[in-house]
């Protein structure tokens, strides 16, 4: 159990009441975790979800309901909302919410993400051409337009073919020939419900994977955290699934990483808040993949801890998500683990879900924290990259990295999957 060490109570808050706007689906783990982070730190927490505004309060959050896909009337909403509350700091929880949430907080003046950053965070193709722009290494690139169905001038076998807007790698695949580039973009098309959507597509970048957790302060970045995905993630789809922290990487690819990211949040123009980077490395330097204005997703953020200097005790990523957000972040804090990670246990194959044995016995391996099954009997699974979910967590810490990886890889082979087939539904 995270525990915040009283004296930042004490000395943060000397029995006031802050208050923050949070911005979450109605779905989705990390409203909980956000929620709970702020109720520790005896901060007020103002919903504002994307419920249905027909219903009355269905899920007792007294939540404020918005639209994301109508981001300017939604945080004019928010601002009349806000009124007389006494707003200290704004959160967005995913990708879709955040351009309301930077609309609001610049109306409100909190220190936040540009709105025109958040934008630019949720268009792969504006995005790869900001970082073009800015000179930082970037694949040969194109926006195939509605009506096109041929791999575009300039670019080669291999490539990668990507919605513009989704997240999490969902439609994300790898083409190697004319004849899976035709069925890719069909399949894209399909997943997005609009067979007319354009698509970006962009050259392969070869190299090993990462993930950069950051948090903007007036436009510093502050690093928390590099993270080393050690599973192969060359095609043809692109499931991501374990995350180790520290990274194991050489001092100077660490560098690398951490400078690469700097120049691309200021390319994008992010400012104040939680940022999610994914960058791939070779010989050739750091390639940018993608950078969210938004903390890392679903439960991973439980893979890491912070703690305090001269302080007992820990605090969670949220924590200090919410602590930022209100201008109390402490101002020295280090992992409170030598090393930790997150597996994020893939959806074996497509069907319904019955049950799940062995959980117990990945629980019972050395270094293993928690084991969270998400998935409920009864529903359906899809892997990528039309699906968008796993079927639950790992989380181990260690002494080192490889002794954290172990651990997840073990306590995953004990977990066992029991799927019906998904029968189809007859006329």
């Amino acid at each position: 159990m995270m525990v915040l060490p009283k004296i930042i109570i004490a000395q943060t808050f000397k029995n006031t009441l802050s208050r923050i706007l949070l911005l979450a689906a109605t779905t989705g783990y990390q409203i909980r975790s956000l929620a709970a982070a702020a109720a520790s730190l005896k901060v007020d927490v103002l919903f504002a979800t994307n419920r249905c505004h027909i219903l009355e309060d269905p899920w007792s959050d007294h939540a404020i309901p918005i639209r994301f896909d109508e981001p300017r009337e939604s945080a004019a909403v928010l601002i009349e909302a806000a009124r007389g509350r006494g707003i200290d700091g704004i959160a967005a929880v995913a990708d879709a919410p955040t351009t309301v949430a930077a609309l609001t907080a610049q109306a409100l003046g909190i220190p936040w993400h540009p709105p025109d950053a958040t934008l630019l965070c949720r268009d792969k193709h504006a995005m790869r051409e900001r970082f073009d722009s800015a000179g930082l290494p970037v694949p040969r690139h194109a926006r195939i337009e509605p009506g096109s169905g041929a791999l575009p001038p300039g670019l080669q076998y291999p490539c990668v073919l990507k919605p513009l807007h989704l997240s999490a790698s969902r439609g994300v695949i790898r083409v190697d020939s004319p004849e899976e580039f035709a069925a890719a973009l069909t399949r894209i098309r399909v997943i997005l419900n609009d067979r007319q959507a354009p698509v970006q597509a962009e050259e392969y970048v070869e190299g090993r994977e990462f993930a950069l957790e950051g948090l903007m302060s007036h436009g510093e970045l502050k690093t928390l955290a590099i993270f080393d995905k050690p599973d192969p993630l060359t095609g043809p789809f692109f499931e991501e699934t374990i995350y180790i922290t520290p990274s194991r990487e050489a001092g100077d690819v660490q560098e690398a990483i951490v400078a690469a990211t700097r120049r691309a949040v200021k390319a994008l123009g992010l400012w104040h808040g939680p940022i999610h980077a994914e960058m791939r490395v070779n010989q050739a330097g750091v390639w940018m993949l993608e950078i969210a204005a938004r903390p890392i997703g679903g439960l991973c953020s439980r893979a890491l801890r912070f703690s305090v200097p001269n302080e007992g005790g820990s605090i969670s990523l949220e924590q200090l998500v919410v602590l930022h957000a209100i201008g109390k972040m402490p101002r020295n804090f280090a992992p409170a683990a030598p090393a930790s990670g997150v597996m994020m246990v893939p959806v074996p194959r497509a069907g319904i879900f019955a049950s799940v044995s062995g959980a117990d016995a990945a629980r019972a391996v050395p270094g293993i924290e928690d084991v969270v099954i998400t998935v409920k009997p009864g529903e359906k699974l899809i892997p990528l990259p039309e699906g968008s979910s796993y079927t639950g967590f790992l989380f181990a810490s260690g002494a080192k990295p490889a002794a954290v990886e172990n651990a997840l890889r073990e306590a995953h082979a004990k977990l066992h999957f029991e799927m019906l087939a998904d029968l189809p539904v007859l006329p």
